[in-house]
């Protein structure tokens, strides 16, 4: 009946095996049944993961993150909670997966790459999700899980709009979520934003810290000053508690009590769970780097040896009883790897991946019910799309730095929060990241999402959580992400190099998002309204410098415009300006500056996908390209555009094409240096050049 902890490849010495009992077991309450529950499946992920490490040496599986050791923490939190209550495991969570009652030959399908696994053989190990079993797995970079948790927790609170007004409050639904990270884990910002958030807005998340020792190879004395998490607690405002992580009752009953009292009452609590990991961060990397005492000390400690001794101790379990267990467990396993290994493996389809990277949605374009319309600028525009919207989805919530009472730095909301009410209006603290995290997980529970960037430059905060979670949700496990980032963006308002970038091309580089950017109010309410009604991630571009600058006549009714269309502005047969944004008004400037010259100008709208179909079309029209934004011009979308002109339509050129966009420069915060720095000039002497060519 040897279990498993270390092996002479990891640590040089085994360490014995706990041959008593060394910790403090209490059954309280609980009955035989559910002791044996929690043998049974603390039993089923150790032999799981004898196995893969044997499949492992004979190389057929690639890679490997143990849990020995830890797996109390997995199987006692996850029987610890209800069901249909979320959990974010991390890689060392087998536990998780298997107590709830995941198909294991599916997981082993998934671990070998096969088609039929959680992703399709596109991701690896536990780097996926489970909405039947409301599971949410994590990605590589550990901490970003935390926020997704604040987000299935706050879709909980969430109630049914009431009245006509659609306002709506956190009664809730009576559920917690519960989310894992490691020791080293904490180190990262994502850590402290997402336990911030949920204590500003009392969310019902368990954190729990699984408290190993190691990040890697980096000992928790060089990752944290404090002596136990705990400590933390008080600087966030929230409640705390340590436990032995190797103590499967222990860890059961502190969760079960927890999670009673937050469905209740909801807040965040967070749970360090001492623990120790028997290998290493994964096999390739071993463990020469811990003192082999350690080893031992812990070795003495192992959860299921002790456990199963006390259970025996007491009458509950016989060695016959745990031989029958350890085969029925060792039978399903042999069956479960025959069946992965006999699944087919993937075969590569470019329409699929390419298709797969968004969920499947035919737009159909709504038109205005009636011919009314009313005068309004850019900004108006943009606030009545967001307000229509918010009538429209109920399941919509808007959030960003001080949108609330305030109506955020430009006073797009403005109202909003006493129409609609503060539960679906919500101010921020200052936390990009865990605001985008919060929408993804929003939209697990199929809510939809609106984040306010205060300024387009500040994403970069956040642009972990859009770059590896909005943008490769579906791809990997079918999981949308119904999330629309609104980005106030652009120079000419002397705001200097961190309020005036122009950074969409960061973003149409990224397969899974969507790119859009309004150039007039007219499309900046229809853009906005199917932006929000697209169920995939949607990236909203607009420029401040229009807010009250720009003005025209707006249907009063409800509608959305084509996204992926470009829209012709002004028609010439001389040449063809092709551009977005502020640039379009510099085009149509530009030509009334040149009369003699007659050019269409091509309003992109949408940056990805972009038009192609209307690109040509202007191109065989004209022969003559010019290509030009406000961006910077290295790099920036005009030469994707200009390649693609090159490579698919060089037959119909009569000229280069050309480009121009601003300097490779920062913004500079003087009005004459930002001026030299922006392109308008330029293009100009562009068109001059093409239409002399």
């Amino acid at each position: 009946m040897e279990t498993l902890t270390a092996t002479s490849k990891n640590v040089g010495t085994k360490p014995e095996i706990a041959t008593k009992v060394l910790l403090n077991f209490d059954r309280k309450q609980y009955d035989n049944q559910t002791l044996l529950k929690l043998y049974t499946e603390l039993l089923k992920p150790r032999m799981i993961e004898e196995k893969m490490l044997v499949l492992l040496r004979q190389g057929k599986v690639s890679k490997w993150f143990s849990g020995i050791g830890q797996e109390a923490i997995s199987v006692g939190s996850t029987l610890a909670l209800q069901y249909d209550e979320y959990i974010f495991p991390m890689h060392r969570n087998l536990g998780v997966f298997t107590s709830r009652g995941m198909d294991l030959a599916q997981l082993m399908a998934q671990w070998q790459g096969k088609k039929e696994g959680f992703t399709k053989g596109r991701d690896r190990s536990f780097h996926f999700g489970s909405n039947p079993h409301r599971i949410v797995g994590m990605i590589s970079h550990l901490g970003p899980q935390l926020a997704l948790a604040d987000g299935v927790a706050l879709a909980t609170l969430l109630t049914p709009p009431v009245g006509d007004g659609g306002l709506t409050s956190e009664v809730g639904s009576g559920l917690v979520t519960l989310a894992f990270t490691g020791d080293g884990a904490t180190s990262e910002g994502d850590f402290h934003e997402a336990v911030n958030v949920a204590a500003v807005w009392n969310l019902p998340v368990i954190f729990v810290v699984e408290n190993n020792g190691y990040g890697l190879s980096t000992p928790s004395n060089e990752q944290f000053k404090c002596k136990t998490f705990v400590d933390k607690c008080i600087g966030y405002g929230i409640e705390g508690v340590q436990i032995d992580g190797n103590n499967v009752l222990e860890v059961y009953d502190t969760i079960s009590n927890i999670a009673e009292d937050l469905r209740k009452n909801p807040r965040p609590y967070l749970v360090d769970a001492v623990t120790f990991r028997m290998r290493g961060h994964e096999e390739a990397s071993g463990t020469k780097y811990v003192p082999q005492e350690l080893f031992d000390l812990w070795g003495q400690k192992d959860p299921i040896a002790n456990y199963e001794n006390w259970l025996i101790e007491i009458g509950v379990l016989t060695a016959e009883k745990v031989a029958e267990i350890r085969s029925n467990i060792k039978q399903e396993i042999e069956t479960a790897v025959k069946d992965g290994f006999a699944r087919p493996e993937p075969l590569a389809s470019t329409e699929e991946e390419i298709a797969d990277m968004y969920a499947p949605y035919n737009q159909v374009v709504i038109n205005p019910v009636s011919s009314a319309k009313t005068e309004k600028r850019f900004i108006n525009a943009i606030s009545d799309a967001l307000y229509q919207s918010m009538e429209k989805y109920p399941n919509l919530v808007l959030m960003g730095q001080d949108i609330a009472d305030y109506g955020g730095a430009f006073k797009v909301t403005d109202g909003f929060m006493g129409k609609i009410g503060k539960a679906r209006v919500r101010n921020t603290p200052l936390c990009e990241s865990a605001i985008v995290g919060i929408g993804l997980g929003l939209s697990i529970k199929g809510h939809k999402a609106m984040v306010e960037m205060q300024f387009a430059d500040f994403v970069t905060c956040g642009f972990n959580q859009i770059i590896n979670n909005l943008a490769k949700s579906h791809y990997r496990w079918g999981q949308n992400a119904d999330v629309v980032v609104r980005m106030p963006t652009g120079a000419g308002s002397a705001a200097g190099p961190f309020h005036s970038q122009s950074n969409e091309a960061w973003f149409t580089h990224t397969a899974g998002l969507i790119v859009v950017y309004p150039s007039n109010p007219t499309d900046a309410k229809g853009l906005l309204n199917a932006a929000i009604e697209n169920p995939n991630p949607v990236m909203y571009f607009e420029h401040k410098l229009m807010y009250r600058s720009v003005a025209e006549l707006v249907p009063d009714d409800y509608y959305t415009t084509p996204i992926g269309k470009a829209n012709l502005v002004a028609e010439g047969n001389d040449l063809s300006i092709i551009t977005y944004g502020m640039g379009v008004h510099w085009a149509k400037q530009i030509m009334e500056e040149l009369p003699e010259i007659k050019a269409d100008i091509l309003d992109l709208r949408t940056l990805l996908p972009w038009d192609k179909e209307a690109v040509a079309k202007t191109v065989a029209k004209t022969g003559k390209v010019l290509v030009c934004h406000e961006d910077c011009l290295t790099g920036g979308l005009a030469g994707e555009i200009a390649a693609w002109i090159g490579e698919h339509c060089f037959e119909n050129l009569d000229a280069p094409v050309l480009r121009e966009g601003s300097l490779d420069t920062a913004v500079p915060f003087a009005p004459e240096l930002e001026a030299n720095f922006l392109p308008k000039q330029r293009i100009k002497e562009k068109i001059q050049q093409l239409a002399a060519y």
